[in-house]
């Protein structure tokens, strides 16, 4: 029988950067998932949330700081939970942020076996060379990146006072295409993890 359980779905915002526009991208993406249907969203930001993670890594075994192993366990816990993320991300010097790379690598099997979605913004390249390289940092992951994408070049021209696009209905149609293949995703490894824990295999 179907798991129609709703999928949790991580909508985590990668920037961290001062007067950034991350929060607009993914309150209005956030607020899509959630008219969708079939998701519990959380949105992360990791202005918040990542804050406290160092750069330096302790080695194998070693003991985090108390307010270290806070800030990890708080977001392993959410990370864990999602059966999906969804990544909003500007592009930053041809790339994605620091900032989201360190929380990446901080964490492992946390990403396993579940699907990955992008929005990305930026200037005139919409933040795609971004996206292009997290399509290469994922898969070392053990997750799975989905082919639909939403991008907004010159993002601050295209959203208005009230966070929506003035192309509500493209964007809209657009969000909806990313979403569908999230859940298929979403629900078809959901399943295949409650029926063999990933780690037995990776």
């Amino acid at each position: 029988m179907e798991n129609t359980t709703p999928l949790r779905l991580a909508v985590i915002v990668a920037s961290v950067r001062a007067n950034r526009f991350g929060p607009t991208v993914s309150g209005w993406f956030a607020d899509e998932a959630e008219k969708h249907g079939g998701y519990d969203v959380d949105l992360v930001d990791l202005a918040e949330t990542g804050h406290g993670l160092p750069l330096a890594m302790p080695g194998s075994g070693a003991e985090l700081p108390p307010e270290v192993e806070r800030v990890r366990g708080g977001l392993a816990a959410r990370l864990a939970a999602a059966d999906a993320f969804v990544i909003v991300t500007p592009e930053y010097n041809h790339s994605f942020p620091a900032a989201l790379k360190n929380v990446i690598d901080w964490f492992h099997g946390e990403w396993h076996a579940k699907p990955v979605g992008f929005v990305s913004y930026g200037g005139m390249a919409g933040g795609q060379r971004a996206v292009e390289q997290l399509r290469q940092v994922f898969p070392e992951l053990h997750a799975v990146t989905v082919r639909e994408t939403l991008s907004f070049h010159t993002a601050w021209e295209r959203f208005a006072e009230d966070g929506r696009p003035h192309d509500l209905e493209g964007s809209s149609a657009a969000a909806k295409g990313m979403l569908r293949q999230l859940e298929w995703w979403g629900r078809a490894l959901r399943e295949a993890r409650t029926r063999t824990p990933y780690g037995a295999v990776a």
